[in-house]
């Protein structure tokens, strides 16, 4: 007797409903998509116990006829699709017709909906995939779906559900999504009876992130609006001082759903190479505008994830957009009134704000130092200072005798070396700047500047950073690509498709100053871009041929951001330290020239350059208002 069963529909059913159902935020997902695509502007969405026990998503859309609600929960029955072509072009976010007949297969299910002009609505009701009957029903315009007892006839998969409020923290997270795609929507989500969100549906995307973020996020932001060749991208970007410890923050939309794209996110964060620590990542809450022809969105059960026809055009359109928002905003940080508590409370700890859990589980009270450990202290150098003379003598000595620009010159010993008599030139760039006042210097870090109506806070090392970096970094873009040929060739150990994907761009790749061939598994290097060392190059091709071929950058693009990571390096070594003693005339020029640039104001390693704080917070403070 043969081994192979034709399985029961019933079966079939639950097995088709654990793919697109996994738990109580699955279902809000599905349910919700489906009130977006009925057309609604007002959605709520309740859930108690974490949505095992009772889940409920309320719209004003244009409702399900009496005659369909039998057929809304059968499998593979769908309104949004008719044929294969359809596939082709999807704009709707739900289109396999599964979503329903998954949910009605693993709880209690009741749908009451009334259409435009109809005389009364109507219910259906499903038991564990059994359909209970229709009847007439009151209510309103729109749709109203309740799911009871999540997974009651399947308790394998109910034993996997997390605590009530993981669950909960799901929902959110889902509904939170779904409300940043579509901010011409009003969405409330009530959790056990509690209003957990509420967003206007003014169809402004900055009050849907107001309402999800709250009001410090959405303040240290920058909008992004650009489109080239058929690519759209909108809405906003962390500034670099808004960046997280993790990946939660970016939200990516194409076409109005959210997806989870490995090209958009490298795009991103390549794109924020100089303007943040290596360690953090940004935030971001963009939509793509895509042709759906180029995109396909039927890859994965749950529709996360997507496919595009070319992953090149999607990258640069997200990195350039990103990157020239960048460069082009002029926003320093507003320095925050204090909290307004006692003074003295800003003075006193408890006993319990002094102590620190270690790892055998005593606890030990913290001394002042370690409290203030974040604090920049300037640290004995070991080495000689390097004199003006000498740095002068080296330059000549390695790049000729041509113009010589001394903004990178250590502070002067003064102790051996008597101070320059004209300060130290930076860049001359002819444009007006308004007047300024410069009041003076705290702790040897900070310059206090005076300007219309606003007092200007300079991090000196910072500001002198950025400054020195964008000159580093203009040059290097104005500069011909130099090679260096190497006297014995350089054997480079790849995996084959990363060979593959060199041989296939080698005209790409050679651009940007490498010579090579290529064997099985392993790539010949013959010269290197200039600057390049050589036990650097075998990540630098590794990383190019990564990027090839995934979609995730080009090979001039991965030479841009290995050299701006060098440039960096190099520029925060050469900028005048915090904490040390300067002539007058290094700070003064610093803040010349940053008053000549309101674009420079993150150092490459995200740190602001500047703080404003302007004439009314201080009038507020004093109360003169």
């Amino acid at each position: 007797m043969g081994k192979i069963n034709v399985l029961s529909f019933a079966v079939a059913n639950l097995i088709a409903a654990g793919e697109v159902v996994d738990r109580p935020s699955s279902v809000i997902k599905e349910l919700t998509e489906n009130s977006i695509d009925a057309g609604a502007d007002r959605i709520t969405v309740e859930i108690q116990n974490g949505g095992v026990t009772f889940m409920r998503v309320s719209d004003n859309g244009a409702g399900i006829e009496r005659d369909d609600l039998p057929m809304a929960v059968r499998r593979h029955a769908t309104s949004k699709i008719k044929n294969e072509n359809d596939l082709t072009a999807i704009m709707t976010l739900g289109f396999r017709g599964e979503a329903l007949a998954a949910i009605a297969a693993v709880s209690d299910l009741r749908i009451m909906s009334k259409t435009e002009g109809a005389d009364s609505g109507a219910k259906v009701e499903v038991s564990g995939g059994t359909m209970l009957g229709v009847s007439d029903h009151a209510c309103t315009k729109g749709t109203t779906v309740i799911v009871e007892n999540l997974f009651a006839n399947v308790p394998a998969r109910r034993k996997f559900l997390k605590k009530d409020i993981t669950e909960a923290m799901a929902v959110t997270a889902v509904v939170e999504k779904i409300a940043l795609s579509h901010p011409e929507i009003a969405f409330r989500l009530i959790i056990d009876g509690n209003i957990k969100l509420d967003t206007a549906g003014d169809g402004k995307l900055l009050s849907a992130i107001y309402a999800v973020f709250g009001r410090d996020f959405s303040r240290a932001l920058i909008e992004v609006n650009e489109k080239s060749e058929g690519i759209g991208i909108s809405g906003y970007i962390g500034r670099p001082d808004n960046c997280k410890v993790n990946r939660n923050y970016q939200n990516f939309f194409i076409n109005g759903r959210y997806v989870k794209s490995r090209t958009a996110q490298a795009a991103l964060e390549q794109a924020f190479t100089s303007y943040m620590a290596p360690e953090k990542f940004p935030v971001c809450v963009l939509n793509i505008e895509i042709n759906p022809m180029l995109v396909d969105v039927n890859v994965h059960p749950a529709k996360l994830e997507v496919k595009f026809s070319n992953e090149k055009p999607v990258f640069e359109a997200v990195y350039y957009t990103v990157r020239a928002a960048l460069t082009k905003s002029s926003d320093r940080p507003e320095m925050r009134e204090p909290a307004k508590t006692p003074i003295r409370a800003s003075f006193t700890l408890r006993a319990s704000e002094m102590q620190t859990p270690i790892k055998d589980g005593r606890e030990e009270a913290l001394s002042r130092r370690q409290l203030y450990a974040d604090i920049e202290t300037p640290k004995s150098e070991k080495k000689a200072e390097i004199t003006a003379e000498s740095y002068v003598n080296e330059y000549i000595k390695n790049h000729g005798s041509g113009r010589l620009d001394l903004s990178t010159v250590p502070p002067v010993n003064s102790k051996k070396e008597e101070a320059p008599k004209e300060p130290v030139r930076i860049i001359e760039r002819g444009e007006e700047v308004s007047e300024y006042r410069i009041i003076g210097e705290v702790f040897n870090s900070y310059v206090l500047v005076e300007r219309g109506e606003k007092m200007i806070i300079i991090d000196k090392h910072a500001a002198h950073e950025r400054i020195i970096f964008e000159r580093l970094k203009k040059n290097m873009q104005s500069t011909e690509i130099v090679s260096q040929i190497l006297m014995i060739p350089l054997e480079v150990m790849l995996i084959s498709e990363e060979v593959e994907a060199l041989e296939r761009y080698k005209k790409e790749v050679e651009a940007t100053g490498f010579s090579f061939s290529c064997g099985k598994n392993t790539v010949t290097v013959t010269a290197l871009p200039d600057g390049i060392e050589s036990g650097a190059a075998a990540d630098m091709l590794s990383t190019m041929a990564g990027r090839l071929l995934d979609g995730t950058g080009s090979a001039e693009l991965t030479r841009e951001i290995i050299f701006e990571k060098a440039l960096y390096q190099g520029s925060c070594k050469a900028a005048i330290k915090a904490g040390r003693e300067y002539p007058k005339g290094y700070a003064e020029q610093v803040v010349a020239e940053l008053m000549k640039i309101p674009d420079i104001t993150f150092c490459p390693h995200g740190r602001p350059v500047a703080m404003e704080m302007s004439k009314k917070t201080f009038d507020r403070q004093f109360k003169r208002e």
